[in-house]
């Protein structure tokens, strides 16, 4: 066969693969989250035993843009120009890094460090664990920075910030942006509902992490997404009525070293709850 029969062969099945009956083939459709004030994300936790290109290969192919970093993927030590090279990579899938953390923090040096490193990143938000005693110390480095910071909350497992009251009684009389990062899930294992949590403190959570879980108590366990007995028809419908506007992102716990099933899973059933209740 001839150079120019080859080319014009491969157009015609080119042409066919995109056109069907006369007409184009339709592309896929928008994500359902698209035109909801929240955004749809990832919690970089979730993939504490792979590197970062395979973690942005997984938020590319699940067609999520937004991921909190840990600092696995990006350590406190980072250079400049390392921080630099981490957004660019970021940017090769078409994902932002919207905040770090969880990170822990046990004394003023740890608070100082993270600020700083949130600050080099080009971040406005830190999810952190500090201690009670620090939060006077943690809410002088958010008026000092003017960042947000989300306490993140581990149900009965810590002995600190357990819930989302415990949270709010916590940080109500300090900075209004001391707030929560709302784990619905260690919510639920504390015998609390963070349907009803997001509707009482909406205005200190800044962050969230979607998950599921079998119980509300320290046994009951994370699962897939839509599997457990969180209520994500009203969760999702709450969210809209506070008009929350930050990121929830998939913080999946469950087999996570071979995490990637349980992901997609999550984040479909997710999506499908997003688009049924519109």
């Amino acid at each position: 066969m001839k150079k120019i029969e080859k080319i014009s062969l491969v157009i015609l099945l080119f042409l066919s693969s995109v056109i069907v009956n006369g007409q184009e083939r339709p592309g896929p459709q928008p994500a359902p989250e698209t035109g909801e004030k929240f955004k749809l994300g990832m919690a970089g936790y979730t993939f504490v035993n792979f590197d970062l290109e395979t973690t942005l290969k997984t938020l590319q192919r699940c067609d999520v843009h937004y991921l909190c970093i840990k600092d696995f993927h990006l350590p406190l030590t980072s250079t400049d120009e390392e921080i630099a090279a981490f957004h660019a990579k970021l940017k090769e899938y078409d994902v932002t890094g919207y905040a770090v953390g969880p990170l822990y923090m046990r004394s003023e040096e740890a608070i100082d460090k993270a600020f700083e490193y949130a600050k080099r990143v080009g971040v406005k938000t830190i999810v952190g664990v500090p201690t009670y005693e620090l939060l006077p110390y943690v809410d002088k480095k958010v008026k000092e920075y003017g960042f947000n910071y989300a306490i993140h909350l581990h149900g009965p497992d810590i002995e600190v910030f357990p819930d989302a009251e415990d949270v709010w009684n916590s940080v109500k009389d300090l900075d209004p942006r001391m707030g929560m990062c709302l784990d619905i899930g260690h919510d639920t294992r504390n015998g609390k509902d963070p349907v009803a949590d997001l509707k009482k403190y909406h205005s200190r959570v800044f962050d969230m992490h979607l998950k599921d879980v079998t119980g509300t108590t320290k046994l009951g366990y994370s699962l897939e997404v839509g599997r457990g007995i969180i209520d994500f028809p009203a969760l999702v419908k709450m969210m809209r009525k506070v008009g929350y506007s930050g990121v929830i992102s998939l913080e999946h716990e469950k087999d996570m070293k071979d995490p990637f099933m349980g992901i997609a899973e999550s984040i479909g059933y997710f999506r499908g709850v997003v688009a049924t209740t519109k």
